[in-house]
């Protein structure tokens, strides 16, 4: 990164020389080297950097808009009185009249008017130079001021990305954890595999999404091991059933993304003795993804249906406005006629 900006800092040094050139050639080319074009050259030059490093930041840019304005004015008029003073003490009339002067097709004109044509054509030029400079500065300075808010806004997403992310894993960790601790009291064995199956979703979780994405078939592999983990659980009374296409197009996609519905089918549509049933069906076409979770609604669990799977919604709503914004639909059926709770989620990737 510092090679890099190096060579960009060398790169604009080396147009700036190469402006300066190409400038006087085509300006100042046909008058003698020690004449007063010179000294308004090597004016403009100091002129320019003056207004692009000095006014423009510490004045225009800070709002006081008539000191610069004053200031401005001061520096042309500036360049405009020194060079003629110059081109007074040079005398380089005699030497200019075949070149600069000549330009003009003034017959007959003595130094005098030419001079003062001379001085109108530097405050041109110097005017012309200084609204140069102020253009590039600005430019410039609105150029890092966007980049300067992009990169904070893209930090800020960052960090709020994370705390999301940090507030769903523990939720995740403590209704699986909860599962497979009753799990312990009824059979050691599916509880060792339930741990087994844990470790491995833990793994996707910490290093596997540590990059803010993940595959789609990685994804997946999660669901079906969380759907898979949550069964150990569940009596014969649920009926659980997983829809995904056998191939797809496997593209990148935020992790964990489609947890937080499964979670709340589980916690709100498992009963061990009412039937119920619990279905993820994922569609793809091209980059849409196709989503719904569906789950039955057990009455002893419907009172705490909204309070405790906010936290999870709310959450999952604010990643997608995140990193989608503008690219997702999400319809929450709350049950109502119905006894379905339905989450449908469209993304386009």
């Amino acid at each position: 990164m510092q090679v890099k900006n190096q060579y960009k800092k060398f790169v604009g040094i080396l147009l700036h020389i190469l402006m300066w050139v190409v400038f006087a050639l085509t300006f100042f080319s046909r008058q003698p080297l020690l004449s007063g074009s010179t000294v308004i050259l090597v004016m403009l030059i100091a002129a320019f950097y003056l207004n692009a490093y000095v006014l423009v930041p510490q004045l225009l840019l800070k709002n006081r808009v008539s000191l610069y304005v004053i200031v401005a004015c001061v520096v042309v008029l500036s360049i405009t009185y020194f060079s003629g003073l110059a081109e007074h003490i040079i005398d380089s009339w005699h030497l200019s009249r075949v070149s600069f002067y000549e330009l003009i097709n003034i017959p007959d004109a003595g130094p005098e008017a030419l001079l003062g044509f001379r001085n109108v054509f530097t405050i041109i030029m110097s005017g012309l130079i200084v609204g140069i400079s102020t253009a590039i500065t600005t430019i410039q300075k609105w150029q890092k001021d966007r980049q300067e808010r992009e990169a904070m806004e893209k930090e800020k997403v960052t960090t709020e990305l994370s705390f999301l992310k940090a507030q769903i894993n523990p939720h995740f960790f403590f209704n699986t954890l909860n599962n497979i601790y009753a799990l312990t009291a009824t059979d050691a064995a599916v509880a060792g595999r339930a741990v087994h199956q844990l470790s491995r979703m833990m793994r996707y979780i910490l290093y596997d999404t540590a990059q803010g994405h993940t595959m789609l078939s990685q994804e997946i592999a999660f669901v079906n091991d969380y759907i898979s983990l949550m069964q150990l659980r569940v009596t014969d009374a649920v009926t659980i059933s997983v829809d995904v296409p056998a191939s797809f197009n496997d593209v990148a996609i935020a992790p964990m993304i489609f947890l937080p519905f499964i979670e709340n089918a589980f916690k709100h549509g498992v009963s061990a003795t009412e039937p119920s049933n619990i279905s993820f069906a994922l569609q793809q076409q091209a980059n849409r993804l196709d989503v719904t979770v569906k789950n039955s609604v057990i009455k002893h669990n419907s009172a705490s249906l909204d309070t405790n799977s906010a936290i999870g919604l709310t959450n999952t709503r604010r990643r997608l406005d995140l990193l989608y914004p503008g690219k997702y639909t999400l319809h929450i059926n709350q049950p109502g006629g119905g006894n379905d709770y339905v989450v449908h989620l469209v993304l386009n990737l």
